[in-house]
C-alpha cells in the first residue's frame, strides 16, 4: 500500500495562493490515480481535484474550477495542487488520496473509490 504524507498547508489572506504537496512511498506512484480532497468542520469531505495515473487526465469541482491546478510528478513520486485566489471558503484540512486499479486515463471524483488517504494539512483562509 502506498504511503501519503501532505506538506504546505497554512494561513493565507484571502486572494493569496498555496501550493500543498503529497509525497508517496511504499509502491509505485505511476499505478496510483491521484486525489485531493477537502473537509471543513462540521461538513462532510468533498472532492476538489482528481488527477489519472499518467496527468493527463483532470478534473475539478465546480467551486475551484479556474482557481485550483493539480499536477503530479511520476518520477518524484509527488502530487500536487496549486490553489490561486483563495477564499474564506476554501479554509478546510486537505486530504491526497490514492486510488489503485484504475486505467491510466481515469479520473476518481469520489472519496469512495480511493485506497489510501493521507493525514492531511490544514489550510486557512482569511478574510
Amino acid at each position: 500500500q502506498v504511503q501519503l504524507v501532505e506538506s504546505g498547508g497554512g494561513l493565507v489572506q484571502a486572494g493569496g495562493s498555496l501550493r500543498l504537496s503529497c509525497a508517496a512511498s511504499g509502491r509505485a506512484f505511476s499505478n496510483y490515480a491521484m486525489g485531493w480532497f477537502r473537509q471543513a468542520p462540521g461538513k462532510e469531505r468533498e472532492f476538489v481535484a482528481a488527477i489519472s495515473r499518467s496527468g493527463g487526465s483532470t478534473s475539478y469541482a465546480d467551486s475551484v474550477k479556474g482557481r485550483f491546478a493539480i499536477s503530479r510528478d511520476n518520477a518524484k513520486n509527488t502530487l500536487w495542487l496549486q490553489m490561486n485566489s483563495l477564499k474564506p471558503d476554501d479554509t478546510a484540512v486537505y486530504y491526497c488520496a490514492a486510488a489503485s486499479n484504475v486505467w491510466r486515463t481515469v479520473v476518481r471524483t469520489t472519496p469512495t473509490g480511493y485506497d489510501a488517504w493521507g493525514q492531511g494539512t490544514q489550510v486557512t483562509v482569511s478574510s
